[in-house]
């Protein structure tokens, strides 16, 4: 296992530029998700650390060492890619052996290595079996056990879920999480899906053209957005966020006032009068006797919860409720708000107010 440090890392293509100036560190064992949306920089960061993407500037130290001139074999990673990368004409067991083999490991100690790999992700049955007989799941466990065999310092993911269906993808983020925890090797995980990010991280790093965004555990990046991107990319649905002013104690927007969060109010940040944004997440919003007027849109029950579709103000916000309702489009209802998890953000800078 080992800590990686990214030092002022930039990116050039010819003359664009790619990577702003990135900085932090991944612990010893942590389990770092990189994301944000496509072009963002997030797979190039990732390349980079694995030595298939040359570096303009800035430093990446795996272990204490500086790894910049190193060749990617010789900086002790294992990469799990999205295409899983497997060789057609060998069977799970020689994939899973190959990276040993070229090192020329002798035979028992690949044996074993592969053994354990197979037995740690239940391939057993398959060791036997060439990729064109598994199905995808079962090819991603192949991918996850030929790094697990190498034993790396640190293990990199590069959207390894993105061709797996639904079903299948729930079912392989567990999995992964459940290998991090058993292993306890340091990993660097790259996605696009916000929720894969939330339910496997230790921490978060939210990019965006280039740059980081916020850093911060899960529920962290959920409570507290640093701003305006964060809050909308984090979530799922994601935050209601529309403009208004504050006045007297409550943002003014839609036509109606929105009480201000304790946190906001007060802090000397926000002035009155200022033009801000307000936010509030679907499942803060509940339904009650009195409070803000909504004209319901759609209704969409999902068993458990209730997402409903409605306009305030001529604006359309999402609500998410527990259970059920008998509400009814073009029924007004009427909204409770949960102060302490409302959220205002500077209007020009898209920063939170404290």
């Amino acid at each position: 296992m080992a800590s990686v440090s990214f030092r002022d890392i930039q990116k050039n293509y010819g003359k664009v530029k790619v990577i702003h100036g990135i900085d932090f560190t991944i612990s010893d064992g942590e389990f770092v998700v990189l994301v944000g949306p496509s072009g963002c920089g997030k797979s190039t960061l990732l390349r980079m650390l694995a030595g298939l993407e040359d570096i303009t500037g800035g430093e990446i130290v795996i272990d204490g060492k500086i790894v910049n001139e190193l060749e990617s074999k010789d900086r002790d990673i294992a990469m799990v890619f999205q295409s899983y990368a497997l060789y057609p004409h060998m069977t799970v067991r020689e994939n899973m052996g190959f990276s040993l083999r070229l090192r020329k490991a002798d035979s028992k100690t690949t044996e074993d290595r592969v053994a354990n790999a197979a037995r740690i992700l239940n391939l057993d049955p398959l060791l036997d079996r060439y990729p064109r007989e598994l199905s995808g799941g079962q090819r991603q466990r192949v991918a996850m056990g030929r790094a697990i065999v190498r034993d790396p310092k640190v293990f990199l993911f590069d959207e390894p879920l993105s061709n797996l269906d639904a079903k299948l993808r729930v079912a392989m983020r567990a999995e992964i999480k459940a290998l991090h925890q058993r292993l306890k090797t340091t990993t660097v995980y790259v996605t696009h899906d916000q929720i894969e990010a939330m339910t496997m991280a230790d921490r978060i790093v939210v990019m965006h053209d280039g740059i980081i965004e916020q850093i911060g555990t899960p529920l962290e990046l959920f409570d507290r957005p640093g701003n305006l991107f964060v809050a909308q990319f984090i979530g799922s649905p994601s935050m209601n966020v529309f403009g208004g002013t504050l006045h007297s104690g409550a943002v003014e927007a839609l036509g109606v006032r929105w009480p201000l969060p304790t946190s906001a109010n007060g802090a000397g940040k926000a002035a009155e009068g200022q033009t801000v944004q307000y936010g509030i997440r679907p499942s803060d919003l509940a339904l009650a006797g009195d409070g803000v007027p909504a004209r319901v849109v759609v209704v969409e029950p999902t068993g458990a919860e209730t997402e409903l579709l409605l306009e305030v103000g001529g604006q359309q916000i999402i609500m998410v409720m527990h259970g059920r309702t008998d509400a009814q489009p073009d029924d007004t209802v009427h909204l409770a708000v949960d102060v302490a998890k409302a959220h205002v953000f500077d209007a020009t800078s898209g920063k939170r107010l404290q």
